[in-house]
């Protein structure tokens, strides 16, 4: 007489079933849509709350300098980590899709750029940390120079990345995504353009484009 087991009924949140798949893409996507918010919150806080710092002459980058810079360069690292964690969501809600090669590849490249701009600290300048003389730095040190290519070429990314999400929003019938995923990345480069005259620019240009990258990953959640 043959005895048969009993097997417990395959559920959808198995593994590698597909509600499975969603749950991680979506998971993916929620952790880079995270990445923008967390990256402005913590600035801002510590932008209005560390001795010296001036929000009209000071990146928010310098805060990586002085004595708690450590959590500055924390947050760049968790943010890099995040954004790199949503490229990934990307590429698998897009999966099949136009712009699903390239969109998420940039936007790698933007969360790698954080990476690189955490290990690689800005220089001091325009009075902070506390006791830098006012004014820009004389010259750029190597490691101010890494920060700065590794920020430029992340935020380049960034916005070549929202070129590439205009075209899939076109082809899925999402105007608005597709017009404002055109426009964000002409006002960040204008916004980076004018950073030597108006540092309130640049930084509200480039808190525009982290959180139109949050918009975009909530919205690729609905997908998968």
């Amino acid at each position: 007489m043959t005895t048969t087991r009993n097997r417990p009924p395959t559920t959808g949140t198995d593994p590698g079933s597909p509600s499975a798949d969603r749950a991680v893409t979506r998971g993916l996507l929620t952790a880079g849509a995270a990445a923008g918010p967390l990256f402005l919150a913590a600035g801002l806080t510590q932008a209005l709350t560390r001795n010296g710092f001036d929000l009209t002459r000071n990146a928010l980058s310098q805060l990586s300098l002085g004595a708690l810079g450590w959590i500055q360069v924390a947050v760049f690292l968790l943010t890099g980590t995040l954004a790199v964690a949503g490229a990934v969501g990307t590429r698998r809600a897009l999966r099949g899709a136009p712009g699903g090669v390239w969109a998420p590849r940039l936007i790698g490249v933007f969360g790698a750029s954080f990476l690189v701009a955490g290990v690689f600290r800005a220089d001091p300048g325009h009075g902070f940390p506390p006791g830098t003389p006012d004014g820009a730095p004389a010259s750029m040190s190597a490691e101010g120079g890494v920060h700065m290519a590794a920020a430029t070429l992340g935020f380049l990314a960034l916005c070549a990345a929202f070129l590439v999400l205009g075209r899939f929003f076109a082809t899925e019938g999402r105007r608005g995504y597709a017009l404002a995923s055109r426009i964000v990345p002409v006002v960040v480069l204008a916004g980076s353009s004018a950073a030597a005259v108006s540092m309130p620019a640049f930084t509200a240009s480039a808190g525009l484009g982290l959180l139109w990258l949050t918009t975009v990953a909530l919205r690729l959640t609905d997908r998968r």
